[in-house]
């Protein structure tokens, strides 16, 4: 906003510190992936929108290595693609369907036979991979404290330690009894959401957990891959994320821990020991090449889900109240495109970027307690049972179906 009319004001709220949130915390993709599935979007916008959703996503992986480039943010930003391995013969299958999906979208994915996999990453049980391009690494505590550096500069103010308890038209109030007063008010909180009085139920708060290595040595480093710092996952349904860090570790994470009931959050559900060893195990198993690396740390965070899983962004301009959030772990990229939505849709300009389908989008609320727990973990469990049912028989998954429509896939 500030780079579209100076003479605005800005104030940026945070509660703890920049950082704190999801932004400082996550698995460094900043990708052109989109948590609801194309044909999906195409049901509920048409198929020139969800085409014109997909190429903005595209290109915002570019633009935020402009960014940052731009503003001078040393951030590691790597556009090396990303490989999803295949290790199994029903992975391998839907590993294939998803390449020939991603053809009819245009989306630029294809496949790898296990030479050409082994070459990027050289993981155990390998059949094959998929790549997509359009996905970079990125060291994302550096960007964020970069862009909090280059809106100070430019004027703007963040002001950390300011805990906001209540957002209404033309003003928000914070802890201990003071408020700011604004024409626009723009709520980006993410899974902290819930805490907002009236917003309980619209996203669910669920914990990704992660976990990295100490620096890998050159020779350690021949026998994995990544050479072009691709990041990298595979195709079970529980998800799995890592990345070549800019000083040579390898960060690895993946859902598998629960949601608290209520969307509660405290800090102590960013450690979560059993989850932490399954990290450590999952990553040796696929690269058994590690050996006894040393884990040096472990860490974790909230990540907001929409009921539909389908991010958004709105202003009304009636209110000046805006949002944007539910980016369900894909948020590095889908923050940027959302920051120059808004900056669009606040300074009053009808561009390409406000005709996008995910403008002004309402998902219906999470269902209230008990029913989001049960359904929220149920979730969880199924994806886990979806793999085992997989190494159990060889074959994909019978509820790979279930958890599909269940996260608008």
């Amino acid at each position: 906003m500030l780079e579209a009319q100076p003479s605005l004001e800005v104030v940026v709220l945070e509660a703890e510190h920049v950082g704190f949130g999801a932004s400082g915390r996550n698995g460094g993709w900043v990708s052109a992936l989109w948590p609801v599935g194309a044909d999906t979007l195409a049901r509920r916008s048409g198929r020139e929108n969800t085409l014109a959703m997909l190429a903005a996503l595209r290109e915002t992986v570019v633009e935020v290595g402009r960014a940052a480039e731009s503003a001078g943010i040393d951030c590691g930003f790597h556009r090396g693609g990303m490989v999803a391995v295949a290790r199994s013969a029903a992975q391998e299958a839907r590993a294939r369907a998803e390449v020939a999906h991603a053809d009819t979208w245009g989306v630029g994915t294809r496949w790898l036979d296990a030479a050409e996999a082994s070459e990027r990453l050289a993981a155990s049980e390998l059949r094959g991979a998929t790549f997509n391009p359009h996905c970079a690494r990125v060291h994302p505590r550096r960007l964020v404290d970069g862009l909090a550096a280059s809106v100070r500069q430019r004027g703007g103010q963040v002001v950390e330690g300011a805990r906001v308890v209540a957002i209404e038209p033309g003003r928000v109030r914070l802890e201990h009894g003071g408020q700011v007063s604004a024409r626009h008010v723009i709520r980006a909180t993410e899974a902290w959401t819930p805490r907002l009085p009236g917003l309980r139920r619209v996203v669910a708060p669920v914990y990704s957990l992660m976990v990295a290595t100490e620096p890998l040595t050159p020779e350690q480093w021949s026998t994995i891959g990544l050479g072009d710092n691709e990041v990298f996952t595979d195709h079970r349904h529980v998800v799995i994320y890592g990345q070549r860090t800019v000083d040579d570790r390898l960060a690895f994470g993946g859902r598998g821990a629960p949601y608290h009931y209520g969307s509660r959050i405290r800090p102590e559900f960013d450690h979560d020991a059993t989850v932490f060893a399954d990290l450590r195990a999952t990553l040796t198993d696929l690269l058994p090449q590690l050996g006894d690396v040393r884990f040096t740390h472990a860490w974790g965070g909230p990540l907001g889900i929409a009921r539909d899983w389908h991010p958004s962004v709105g202003h009304d301009p009636s209110t000046g109240l805006g949002w944007a959030g539910g980016y369900v772990g894909d948020g590095v990229a889908a923050t940027n495109l959302a920051g120059r939505t808004l900056a669009d849709l606040v300074t009053g300009r009808h561009t390409p970027l406000t005709q996008l389908p995910w403008v002004g989008h309402r998902s219906r609320p999470w269902e209230p307690e008990p029913a989001r727990w049960l359904g929220v973990n149920a979730g969880l469990r199924l994806a886990r049972a979806a793999d085992h049912e997989e190494t159990r028989t060889g074959r994909p998954a019978r509820i790979g179906r279930l958890l599909d429509a269940l996260t608008g896939h």
